[in-house]
């Protein structure tokens, strides 16, 4: 039963993350956490599909080479929405109400002067960063077109990456997954249309998905609005120090995101140069469909990140570890169930998006997911060390792992496999996360070391 609003919110949050069994607390928060990741990102295989059969493979290419550059322009909002949690969360599980509120408030305001300035960027270089990528004619004016409309609202949309975990902070885990939802059929359904039935160009793709997420952050907002919540909004009182917090915290994420979707950008210029648009629209499938699978583990994960945090916070080290175990073996299933879809179906992958694809872009195309698939076993292990450092705190880990498994490692592997061709880019995937598996273990090991020495001397 979902936490209500009539009953004490802190004793109902207190109920929830430090006296339900680890089992059942996973079953409640972690699944409805995936599941709502899902749906909500499954507007972006939506999305993809609408593009790919109403408006063909050049519109399909070019939403991939601008969707890297719409996430890192979501990147600030996604450090926010992380970074904040995770303090609020560690507060709250050592009873210091007031610095929650305070965290949480100022996280707010942030995310709109900082989505604002990035939308302002994003929008006047739109231009330029498909021209840098070697895009031209149709293909970079179709792609700056779609970023140009996600920038004017960002300001606005991307807070919705901070009040998912403030909802799931306060016990309203059912209710999160719901916004996911509704964010996704509502944007789903005017896109189709718009797309569909208006017959409108690569514009409208971005600003149906736009309005749907303005939708979801009013929803999600009014019962914070009310005051029901278990976070109250306080008058913001900035400061270095409370700023520096989040940032600490959300800097692993921030640099996943924003390093993952610059080496994305290099991607794409040896995907153009190698390949051209056709390329492009392989990787697109590629990337779309690990999304399914990514986002399961990473919606999964994320929404225990509170639990863990909070019995880290009151030293329940016992419930931390037993919360752990659920995280890492449900996530390896996610990632096996990955590897079994994109072996047996890969055709079917290659219709679901350009279903007026010919038989050598197909054959190319499933060749690429079949090189790509090793990857999904392997995934799933680095995914978990990662978010387990931030929910402890270890940002230094944390940030490391992130760094080298977005950036150091793809990047090294890019150059090292150039001389495979298009063979070596679908391959990248799969080598980058054999060093992760075995970075992941080695990070884990330490900071098992280093809790057991923390415990002998106390």
């Amino acid at each position: 039963m979902e936490t209500t609003t009539t009953d004490n919110p802190i004793r109902e949050s207190e109920k929830l993350f430090a006296e339900t069994p680890p089992g059942r607390l996973f079953m409640r928060a972690a699944l409805p956490g995936a599941l709502g990741m899902l749906v909500s990102s499954s507007y972006e295989i939506v999305d993809a599909i609408f593009i790919g059969t109403f408006l063909g493979e050049t519109a399909f290419a070019a939403l991939h080479l601008a969707i890297p550059i719409i996430i890192i322009g979501f990147a600030l909002g996604d450090l926010i929405g992380s970074g904040s949690a995770v303090p609020i969360s560690i507060s709250l599980g050592k009873g210091d109400y007031e610095h929650a509120n305070e965290v949480f408030s100022f996280a707010c305001v942030l995310n709109v002067v900082t989505g604002a300035i990035m939308g302002l960027l994003l929008f006047l270089g739109a231009d330029a960063m498909m021209a840098l990528m070697g895009a031209e004619g149709e293909f970079a004016e179709l792609a700056a077109t779609y970023l140009r409309v996600f920038s004017i609202f960002l300001p606005i949309t991307t807070i919705t990456y901070s009040v998912d975990n403030f909802l799931r902070i306060c016990g309203h885990i059912r209710r999160s997954f719901f916004v996911n939802v509704a964010m996704a059929v509502t944007g789903a359904a005017i896109e189709l249309l718009f797309l569909g039935v208006f017959r409108w160009g690569m514009w409208s793709a971005a600003l149906g998905y736009s309005i749907a997420m303005i939708i979801a952050v009013v929803v999600a907002f009014w019962p914070f609005f009310q005051g029901r919540m278990l976070l109250k909004f306080t008058m913001p009182k900035p400061s270095l120090d409370m700023f520096a917090e989040i940032v600490k915290y959300g800097m692993p994420v921030f640099l996943e995101t924003t390093s993952g979707r610059v080496f994305s950008v290099l991607m794409n210029i040896a995907l153009v140069r190698l390949g051209g648009e056709v390329a492009v629209s392989v990787y697109g499938i590629i990337m779309t469909v690990q999304s399914v699978f990514i986002m399961l583990i990473y919606g999964m994960i994320d929404a225990m990140q509170p639990s863990v945090g909070y019995n880290w916070g009151a030293r329940s080290l016992g419930r931390v570890k037993a919360l752990e175990k659920y995280c890492f073996a449900a996530s390896a299933v996610f990632g096996i169930a990955g590897f079994a879809v994109i072996r047996l179906f890969p055709k079917l992958m290659v219709v679901l998006f350009l279903p007026g694809a010919d038989a050598e872009f197909t054959a190319l195309a499933v060749h690429a997911l079949g090189l790509f698939s090793f990857s999904m076993l392997l995934k799933w292990f680095t995914f978990a060390t990662q978010s387990f450092m931030i929910s402890v705190g270890q940002v230094r880990l944390a940030s490391f792992v992130s760094v080298a498994m977005e950036c150091i490692f793809p990047l090294a592997v890019l150059f090292a496999l150039w001389p495979l061709g298009l063979d070596g880019l679908w391959l990248n995937s799969t080598v980058t996360f054999v060093l992760c598996a075995i970075m992941s273990a080695f990070v884990l090991l330490r900071f098992r070391r280093t809790v057991h020495e923390r415990l002998e001397r106390a």
